[in-house]
């Protein structure tokens, strides 16, 4: 029976995807509502960004310190290891798993409530395809902005490691700075892009397909948000496994 229901799911998933995927009815409307997406899930995600990413960089940098005390590793073992945290996994995946629960769950309600006020309905009696109308955008406005929430990401977690040397006197800032540039491997920016791209992508799509088929009423919608955001993480760290074997094997 759970197989069956999945695979069910599944397949509504990919009929709803091939309808948002379709041409859009105008193509003013379609980039105006795209800028306008731009704005609400991904420039106000950059102060969450922002925050997060201060403080879990100076928080690698310090356990890296006390967990590699150690006389046999150079010092800028730390600055290193830090970048290549932020680089391999935190401006990816865990960053997606933070957004997950802000933009999933955003996009999730806003479909969810227009479903179960009948505004869905109202758009489909018109004869707008309201799939591409309100999913497209979306899809569109979050998975290209990604990259530079990344990049924000990136940056901030840095400087919030470099500002722990500066305040504390577990590392020099000179050491750290060094290991920040020291054996740089340019794929691993590209990596982390390349699954932050695919991450934002499973965000948007499931969270809309989610709240596009609400029944119900107040209580469905706020299911329909748990679920996915839920089913989000989950995807995330399973195509972060699979994107993993394939990208640094």
């Amino acid at each position: 029976m759970i197989i069956q229901s999945s695979l069910s799911q599944l397949g509504s998933y990919c009929l709803f995807i091939a309808k948002a995927f379709s041409i859009p009815d105008k193509w003013k409307v379609f980039f105006k509502r795209t800028v306008q997406e731009v704005s609400k899930l991904g420039v106000d995600s950059i102060p969450l960004v922002i925050v997060i990413s201060v403080f879990i960089g100076a928080v690698c940098t310090i356990q890296m310190k006390l967990n590699t005390s150690n006389p046999l590793m150079p010092a800028y073992s730390v600055g290193l290891a830090t970048r290549d945290i932020v680089l391999l996994e935190f401006s990816n995946s865990i960053l997606c798993l933070i957004l997950a629960g802000k933009v999933g769950s955003n996009i999730a309600s806003e479909i969810g409530t227009m479903r179960v006020t009948e505004q869905i309905d109202a758009l489909d009696i018109m004869g707008v395809n309201s799939v591409n109308y309100l999913v497209l955008p979306k899809i569109v406005a979050f998975v290209g902005f990604m990259p530079v929430l990344s990049v924000f990401c990136i940056g901030t977690s840095i400087l919030g490691g470099y500002l722990v040397t500066i305040f504390t006197d577990l590392i020099s800032t000179a050491r750290y700075t060094y290991g920040i540039q020291a054996f740089f491997n340019e794929w691993y920016v590209w990596y982390g892009l390349i699954k932050s791209l695919v991450f934002a992508y499973i965000i948007a799509s499931v969270a809309s397909f989610f709240g596009y088929y609400v029944k119900g009423g107040a209580l469905q919608v706020g299911k329909a948000s748990t679920n996915a955001v839920v089913s989000s993480s989950i995807l995330i760290l399973l195509f972060d496994v699979i994107l993993t074997k394939l990208l640094l094997q």
